[in-house]
C-alpha cells in the first residue's frame, strides 16, 4: 500500500519582505559549518514593496516583482559570515516615498499597477530590483557594480557602502517608450546588460514598442475613484458569464476581438496626439567613462526591429552581440488589469478579455561587433528563431569560424509575468475550491516541463546548425536562475562555459490556477500531456532542485532535490580560496524557503548531491523572494569619477512650479 502523499503549502516565506536595513548582522549557523576557504563577497538584490506596502506582501496583491530593490551583501572571512542591507534609493524612490507621506503632493502619488509603479504626473519608477553587473575599465582599480531592471535605467552602487551612487546614461542618452514629457521617464531596458572583460565594453539596450503607449491611454480611468453600482454588476454578469460557461466561450475569440480593438484605439490616440509611439531597439555601448554610444537595429528588409514581449538579457561573444525577445511578456495586460484597484469585477474582466499567452518560441538577433562603428547610426541584425520560450540564456565567449554557442533554460508555457490575483482558485481543486491565499506571488504553476538547450548558431547567416534539448520530468518545473565561474584567477571571464548550475522552482500544485491553466492548455510544444500533468500524485513528486549540467556532454552531472515543501533560489557561485581554477572548485550558496524560513544554504560545487554542508539564518534577515545575485572578490568605497548630477539630469523635465518644488525638497537634497 502507498504511503499518503503529502500536500505542503507553498513557503509563505518567499510571501513576506521587512525593509528594515541591516549594518553587519552576524548570521547564525543552524546546521553544519561554514567553509573557511569560502571568502569574498556575495551580492543578492530581491524586491521588499514600496513605501505604501511597508514590506511584502503587497496589501492589493499586486505583482512580488513590483516593489524597491533592496541590496543584500554576505561577507565572508576566516568561517564568519555577516550581511549588510541596503534599499537601492534612486532620485524616483526620494518622490514617491515624498508623495505618499506629504500630503501637499499627495494628488502625484505613485500607485502599483501589475508590474509596474506608475504616477500619471511623474512617470514610470525605476525600481532596479532584478539583477548586478560587475564591470571595470581598465584603468579601475577595483570592480565596479550596477543594479539593473527591465524597466528603467541602470544605477552604478558603492559597493562598499551600498548608496545608490549614478544612473548609466543621462536622461537625454535614453528614450522613453512614451512620447511626453514625465519627470521620470518611462525606459525599457535590459536587466541583463553584458559586459566584455578582455574589452572591457557594457553593453545595453534601450528599446519601445508601438503599443506601449498603454500608460498614457488609461491615464483618463486612473484617477476614477469607484465605479457606479450598476456598472459594477454588469462587469460582475458578464465575467460570471465568462466564468461558468461549459464551453468556455472562445477566448481566442475574445481576445483577438479585443486586440483588434486596441490596435484600433491605439490609432485614433496617435492621430490625436499628432505623433507615432514607433517600434525601436537601440544597443547601446558603454566603457564605464563617457558617454552611451547607441545604433539603431534594423532587419535584412529594413524594416526596425520589432520586439514582442520584452528583452530581458543580452549575451556577448568575441565577435557578436546576441539579442533576445525574451519570454517576460510586458504588455497591455500586465498593466491594464488593475486599472481601478477597488474594482475586482473591473480587473477580472480586462483579464479575460486582455491577456495573451506568452509566444512559444525565442526570437533572437545577432549583431557583428565589427559593424559597431562610430561613424554609423544603424546596424543590420541576423534573426533566428529557436523553438520553445526563453528567459535566461548565456553564450561562450569563444566564436570558432563564427559559430556561437548558446546555453538557454526554457520555461515552457511557464508565464512570469502572470500572477495570482484574491480571486484565484487552484486548477486541482476547481470548482469548489476557496480563493488562494497568494495574491501576488507568480502564477508559475508550470504547464509543461522545463528543458535546457544547447545551439550551435551561424553568426554571419543566423542559421541554427545545431541543437541539443534535454529535460527531466521530475526535476525540471520551473527552471530560472543559473550560476556558473563567472571569472578565471586573471579576473578575466572563461572563454568557454563548460559547467551551468540551474534550480527549478518545483511543481505547486497551488500556483497552477484555472486562469493559467485555460491559458495554456493548447501549448503547441507539450511533451507533459495534460492528463499526467493533473495527477495529483505526480504533482506533488516535482521537487525544487539544484543541478549541474555538463555543457560538453550535454547532460545533467549532479543535482540536489529540496525536501518536500522547501524550494531552492538564486545560486551563486563561489570560488575556493586558492581554487585550482575549474568550474566545480568551489562553493554554490543559494537562498532556501520552507514554511515560515528562509534561510541561506551552502553546497560543494563538486558534490550537490551529497546536500548542503552549511545553513544560515537570523530572525531580523526577513528576505522574501529572491532574484539574482553577484560574488566580488572584494569591496572597496567607489573612486570612479563618472557622475551623472541627479539636478541637471532632471530640471529640464520638470514644467510644473509644484513639481520643481517636490524634486527641491524632497530629492535633490539626497544627492548633494
Amino acid at each position: 500500500m502507498n504511503p499518503k502523499i503529502s500536500e505542503p503549502r507553498f513557503p509563505e516565506a518567499a510571501m513576506t519582505a521587512s525593509r528594515q536595513e541591516l549594518s553587519n548582522l552576524p548570521l547564525n549557523t543552524i546546521y553544519g559549518h561554514i567553509p573557511t576557504d569560502l571568502s569574498g563577497h556575495m551580492f543578492i538584490i530581491a524586491p521588499v514593496g514600496s513605501v505604501a506596502s511597508g514590506g511584502l506582501p503587497n496589501p492589493n496583491a499586486t505583482h512580488i516583482f513590483n516593489g524597491d530593490g533592496m541590496i543584500y551583501r554576505l561577507d565572508w572571512q576566516d568561517g564568519q559570515v555577516t550581511v549588510k542591507t541596503k534599499l537601492a534609493r534612486t532620485p524616483c524612490y526620494y518622490a514617491d516615498q515624498a508623495t505618499f507621506k506629504n500630503l501637499a503632493y499627495r494628488s502625484y502619488q505613485f500607485r502599483d499597477h501589475g508590474l509596474l509603479r506608475f504616477s500619471p504626473s511623474l512617470g514610470l519608477r525605476d525600481e532596479v530590483d532584478i539583477a548586478f553587473l560587475a564591470f571595470n575599465t581598465a584603468k579601475d582599480s577595483q570592480e565596479r557594480l550596477m543594479i539593473t531592471y527591465d524597466a528603467g535605467r541602470p544605477y552604478e552602487i558603492d559597493t562598499s557602502s551600498l548608496e545608490v551612487i549614478t544612473p548609466v546614461g543621462a536622461n537625454t542618452e535614453w528614450k522613453p517608450f512614451l512620447p511626453f514629457s514625465y519627470p521620470f521617464p518611462p525606459v525599457l531596458s535590459t536587466s541583463h546588460p553584458t559586459f566584455d572583460g578582455y574589452t572591457n565594453e557594457v553593453f545595453l539596450v534601450n528599446y519601445g514598442r508601438s503599443l506601449s503607449n498603454f500608460l498614457e491611454s488609461a491615464r483618463f480611468i486612473y484617477d476614477l475613484e469607484q465605479l457606479p453600482q450598476e456598472f459594477e454588476q454588469l462587469l460582475s454578469a458578464i465575467a460570471q458569464l465568462l466564468d461558468n460557461n461549459p464551453l468556455r466561450i472562445p477566448l481566442g475569440m475574445f481576445s483577438k476581438f479585443s486586440q483588434g480593438v486596441w490596435q484600433q484605439l491605439i490609432g485614433w490616440i496617435e492621430n490625436l496626439l499628432g505623433t507615432a509611439m514607433p517600434d525601436f531597439v537601440y544597443l547601446l555601448q558603454w566603457d564605464g567613462v563617457g558617454k552611451l554610444q547607441r545604433w539603431q537595429l534594423m532587419l535584412p528588409d529594413g524594416s526596425p526591429v520589432r520586439i514582442e514581449q520584452s528583452m530581458h538579457q543580452l549575451a556577448v561573444t568575441k565577435d557578436y552581440v546576441v539579442l533576445m525577445d525574451t519570454s517576460l511578456k510586458i504588455g497591455p495586460e500586465q498593466i491594464l488589469n488593475n486599472p481601478i484597484p477597488d474594482s475586482l469585477e473591473t480587473e477580472r474582466l480586462l483579464r479575460r478579455l486582455l491577456t495573451r499567452s506568452q509566444q512559444p518560441n525565442s526570437p533572437i538577433y545577432i549583431v557583428r561587433r565589427a559593424d559597431l562603428k562610430a561613424d554609423v547610426t544603424t546596424v543590420v541584425v541576423r534573426p533566428a528563431v529557436i523553438p520553445l520560450e526563453t528567459v535566461h540564456f548565456l553564450t561562450d565567449y569563444e566564436n570558432p569560424d563564427g559559430q556561437i554557442t548558446m546555453h538557454t533554460a526554457h520555461l515552457c508555457a511557464t508565464d512570469i509575468a502572470e500572477w495570482v490575483r484574491k480571486y484565484d482558485i487552484s486548477k486541482f481543486d476547481a470548482p469548489k475550491s476557496a480563493p488562494l491565499w497568494l495574491g501576488g506571488m507568480l502564477a508559475n504553476g508550470q504547464m509543461d516541463v522545463g528543458r535546457l538547450g544547447r545551439y550551435q548558431i551561424d553568426g554571419e547567416t543566423g542559421q541554427i546548425r545545431d541543437a541539443k534539448v534535454i529535460y527531466d520530468t521530475r526535476r525540471h518545473w520551473g527552471i530560472g536562475f543559473y550560476a556558473c565561474q563567472e571569472k578565471l584567477a586573471s579576473g578575466l571571464p572563461p572563454k568557454r562555459i563548460d559547467n551551468i548550475y540551474w534550480q527549478s522552482l518545483g511543481f505547486w500544485p497551488e500556483l497552477l490556477t484555472e486562469f493559467i491553466y485555460n491559458l495554456y492548455e493548447n501549448y503547441p510544444y507539450r511533451a507533459v500531456p495534460l492528463k499526467e500533468l493533473l495527477q495529483r500524485e505526480e504533482a506533488f513528486n516535482r521537487p525544487s532542485s539544484l543541478f549541474r549540467v555538463d555543457t560538453i556532454k550535454m547532460e545533467v552531472a549532479d543535482f540536489y532535490d529540496a525536501p518536500s515543501g522547501y524550494f531552492i533560489s538564486s545560486p551563486q557561485f563561489v570560488p575556493r580560496l586558492n581554487s585550482n581554477g575549474s568550474s566545480t572548485d568551489g562553493y554554490i550558496v543559494c537562498t532556501v524557503f520552507g514554511g515560515n524560513n528562509n534561510e541561506i544554504w551552502i553546497f560543494q560545487a563538486d558534490q550537490l548531491g551529497a546536500g548542503p554542508i552549511c545553513k544560515l539564518s537570523h530572525p531580523q534577515l526577513d528576505f522574501g523572494f529572491t532574484m539574482h545575485t553577484t560574488w566580488l572578490s572584494a569591496i572597496a568605497p567607489r573612486t570612479a569619477n563618472y557622475d551623472i548630477p541627479v539636478r541637471q539630469d532632471y530640471e529640464s523635465l520638470l514644467n510644473q512650479p509644484a513639481i520643481q518644488q517636490l524634486f527641491a525638497e524632497a530629492v535633490y537634497p539626497h544627492f548633494q
